[in-house]
């Protein structure tokens, strides 16, 4: 019988260095080399030495299944962008064409500036910590951001084809200013700011955007707004009044008699 020894503590196939785990002999340390010993069968080699590599047994990896992740799904927290940060309680940005509307008839004698911007312009992404730090040192000023990426159909109607680009608006006096602007130039919005910003009462209702440029916008069939001229909105909300009727012959003859009786009682 042949007689296996292994150099290192380990001895196969005999089992006093084993240990049998549910019918199965394990190993107690590694192999390193095996030395075989033929006792009963006489050869020329007679004894000699048989080496087997060790293999390492890798840790199998975890079972993932990979899923589609839906569209603009995100872990952890929502991150800004640029145009959203740094916004003050009186900075909000413009939803439609009907939204922009409203809000400068509403905004009564307050200062409203419109800050028309991109998200692919660099001036204006330069240039918008500053005017959130002009609508913090000026609450009582309505900042109104139109995105022209969102908007563009409008902004063409607008006639704005430059950015950055502001409008002033304020009460009965509708648009103060128009303007373009960059870091190099921003003292021509700090001067306007400055000039439009004090108190002030119209003495008529707030006008808002001119009535050509309400028509334009209505004109435009991409935008979902509507419009009707002043003449024909007044037309259609007063009254018709009917004619006055002409006078019969019978009333306007006995008119003329009753007429000539006084004249002759007081001869």
């Amino acid at each position: 019988m042949a007689e296996v020894c292994v150099k290192g503590g380990f001895v196969l196939p005999s089992s006093r260095n084993l240990s049998r785990k549910g019918g199965v002999l394990c190993s107690l340390s590694p192999p390193s080399t095996i030395e075989i010993k033929d006792r009963s069968h006489k050869s020329d080699f007679s004894e000699g030495r048989l080496v087997f590599p060790v293999r390492r047994i890798r840790p199998l990896k975890p079972f993932v299944v990979s899923s589609p992740v839906p569209k603009g799904f995100t872990i952890g927290p929502k991150t800004m962008k640029w145009w959203e940060q740094g916004l003050q309680p009186n900075m909000r940005e413009i939803e439609s064409t009907q939204d922009l509307v409203d809000s400068l008839r509403n905004a009564g004698d307050k200062l409203v500036v419109v800050d028309f911007f991109s998200p692919s312009c660099p001036g204006c992404k330069t240039l918008h910590p500053k005017i959130c730090k002009f609508a913090e040192a000026n609450p009582d000023v309505l900042f109104l951001q139109v995105n022209y990426e969102k908007h563009k159909s409008m902004c063409y109607s607008l006639h704005v084809h430059v950015l950055p680009f502001f409008w002033f608006f304020r009460g009965a006096q509708g648009r103060l200013c128009g303007f373009s602007c960059t870091t190099q130039t921003i003292k021509k919005f700090k001067d306007a700011l400055a000039k439009h910003t004090p108190e002030r009462c119209s003495l008529g209702p707030t006008k808002g955007l001119d009535e050509s440029v309400l028509l334009a916008l209505a004109a435009n069939k991409e935008l979902n707004f509507s419009y009707t001229k002043k003449e024909e909105a007044e037309k259609e909300v007063s009254p018709a009044i009917p004619p006055l009727a002409p006078l019969s012959p019978v009333l306007a003859s006995g008119s003329m008699e009753q007429g000539k009786e006084l004249v002759s009682t007081e001869r």
